[in-house]
């Protein structure tokens, strides 16, 4: 199979080189959305979503026929640093569940219509503690890049991408204390349920490995991801960037999802462009990293699971949207006079 980034500096490249979106495509959709049987605006971030499908689907009016649920699953070996409330040895075993039918994304992509796409990344070879080693060297690193790609491959009219791995919300707050700066502290929550002396002790997990890896400015985001990441991390990076070059609208889920995207801000301050925001999180730095991304989530119901269960819920809006865009009258076929 022909990976989608050969090396480095092609997945570099690929980030320098974002296609955007059909800016005629776009406006043709929200020319409909003025003459649909409404006043105009009434259906609020309905319209909106309505028009940034068609824009990135390059068409009018836009369709979900097929839509695809991906989760991603890593292990980390800053686990064996109490980081979680939970063991490894969970990760394996949720996506045992996922496999069988029993999780709550399993339930959530049937109610919603979506294929759902388990893709389990070396569980038994977790990344290295990032205190003191990088968490991958650049090869593992660019496997798990393309298996993000990869998982893009199909005619796909909607993605959503969720994932699956213990202390990986210990990984994406480095991420983001790495890419975006600030205080560590206000990046990093209780994950799976610690408590407060369990969120300090990850806050100093995380400190220690920043200051281990000194990242400076002109770190690039292939080595940010290396140092800190996991590599379900880099997989949803890459399925967001091979998207985006075929031009594939994609639903995020919660702080983890995203902060896979915080390292790429730096070559690409757009890379969120065709991005949804399913919703945002109970984590405490979700808020924030959604600003940072300039995406303004569509759903905020305190939830905190993870596995694209936040994206897939988005995903039944997302069809309304589409639905009402595609379904109404004009005024011109319903003979319903306009305002003056």
């Amino acid at each position: 199979m022909t990976r989608a980034f050969a090396d480095p500096a092609a997945f570099s490249d690929a980030l320098r080189h974002l296609p955007g979106a059909d800016e005629a495509a776009a406006m043709a959709a929200r020319a409909r959305q003025a003459v649909l049987t409404k006043p105009l605006g009434s259906l609020g971030r309905l319209e909106d979503v309505a028009v940034q499908l068609a824009g990135w689907q390059g068409r009018e009016c836009p369709q979900l026929g097929h839509v695809r649920t991906v989760i991603f699953a890593g292990n980390h070996g800053v686990a064996a640093r109490g980081v979680s409330a939970y063991p490894a040895e969970v990760t394996a075993q949720m996506v045992a569940n996922f496999e069988a039918g029993g999780a709550a994304i399993n339930a959530l992509a049937a109610a919603n219509g979506m294929e759902l796409v388990v893709v389990p990344l070396d569980l038994d070879r977790p990344t290295r503690d990032f205190t003191h080693a990088p968490a991958m060297d650049p090869e593992e690193c660019l496997a798990a890049l393309n298996a993000g790609a990869a998982a893009v491959e199909g005619d796909l009219d909607l993605l959503t991408i969720g994932e699956m791995g213990i202390a990986n919300s210990t990984a994406a707050a480095a991420l983001c204390a790495a890419s975006l700066g600030g205080a560590v502290s206000g990046w990093t929550g209780p994950g799976t349920g610690l408590d407060g002396a369990g969120v300090a002790a990850k806050i100093a997990v995380i400190e220690q490995a920043l200051a281990h890896h000194a990242l400076g400015d002109d770190a690039t985001p292939f080595e940010i991801l290396c140092a800190l990441g996991g590599r379900e991390i880099a997989a949803m990076a890459g399925a967001v960037v091979a998207a985006r070059r075929r031009r594939v609208p994609v639903v995020v889920d919660g702080f983890i999802s995203c902060a896979a995207l915080a390292p790429l801000l730096r070559a690409a301050p757009d890379i969120a462009a065709h991005c949804i925001a399913g919703h945002v999180s109970a984590e405490p730095g979700h808020a924030a990293l959604l600003q940072a991304l300039g995406l303004q989530p569509l759903l905020a119901l305190g939830m905190r699971l993870g596995e694209g269960s936040g994206a897939a819920l988005a995903v039944g809006i997302i069809r309304s949207a589409v639905a009402v865009h595609n379904g109404m009258a004009t005024f011109a076929e319903a003979g319903i006079a306009t305002a003056s």
